[in-house]
Formats: structure tokens, sequence, C-alpha cells
């Protein structure tokens, strides 16, 4: 199945072997090239692999729940499930777009990096989601901007987890 090969692409941290599965999807491309550097540079380690499964919109859709740096930094003990969502046209990828269950203090602390670390989004994190990004260096630089989230007067504390986390 053409979806399972696209997540054993992705997570194989290989540009050359995503960039040929991604050929007729080219909106979706740069920035899902882009993310599979950031979860490169993040440290991404599959911890669960769901099957993919069509949706009654004819979307496939491939949950997988990953540890990565990011989330470790922030120390909530919570690891994340970012799900694929492929859409065919007569058996060829032509289009693909996530999402995930990320916390609320996830996106604080992303937001809280953009407004007090100008110099990573200015540098490593400038050209986000394009194929001119440097998407490994901009996720080690976000985990470093996380941990200084944490560190810092503006740190809410760690929320509870979900009951349907772990």
């Amino acid at each position: 199945m053409i979806a399972e090969s696209f997540i054993d692409a992705f997570y194989s941290f290989d540009r050359d072997r995503l960039a040929p599965i991604m050929a007729a999807a080219p909106e979706s491309a740069p920035r899902l090239l882009y993310y599979q550097g950031s979860a490169e540079g993040g440290n991404y380690e599959v911890l669960l692999r769901t099957p993919c499964a069509r949706d009654e919109e004819g979307i496939v859709n491939c949950p997988v729940k990953v540890k990565d740096d990011r989330v470790q930094a922030l120390g909530t003990g919570f690891d994340v499930t970012d799900t694929f969502h492929l859409t065919f046209d007569d058996g060829v990828l032509v289009k693909v777009t996530t999402s995930s269950n990320d916390q609320d203090i996830y996106r604080q602390a992303a937001v809280w990096v953009r407004e007090n670390m100008p110099e990573v989004m200015e540098g490593p994190c400038k050209n986000r989601g394009t194929l001119e990004g440097t998407p490994v260096e901009c996720s080690r630089a976000m985990t470093a901007g996380y941990k200084a989230f944490v560190a810092s007067p503006d740190f809410p504390g760690v929320p509870p987890l979900p009951e349907d986390a772990q």
C-alpha cells in the first residue's frame, strides 16, 4: 500500500526516499519534506504506528505516536500522535496534510519562542516549510527555545495529562 510506504519513507529521514512518493503532490511536497527534516532534527522516535485506514471521505489516515525532543523539553510526560491524511486520485498520492494532538502548552511554547527568540525565527527557522529551509537546524533551535521557555518565568507549569493519553 502506498500509504504505508509513505510512512516508511517519512520516518526513514531520507529525503531522496520520500520525494518520489510525493512527486504527484507538488503543493504538499515542500511542507512534508521540510517536516521530515524537522522530525529528524527533533529526534522523532516512533512509539506506536497504527495501520493506515481509509475514512468515509476516501482519505487515508495514518496515525503515528512519537516521542520527540520538543515535547520532552516541556516535561509533560505526553507523547504526541501525528496523523498523516493522504489523498489519492486513481491510486496516485496527490495531497498530504497532517494533524496532531499536541497539548496547548506545545503551541504556547512555539508562540513564546517566536516572540522572545527572534534570532531563531530569523536564523535557522527563517524559511520554514519550504525547500530552502533548514529544518534539522530549526528543529534543534526550537527545542532549545522550548527549554528556555520552561526555564522562564512565563512557563505556566506542566499541565495534567489528558485522560486518553499514554
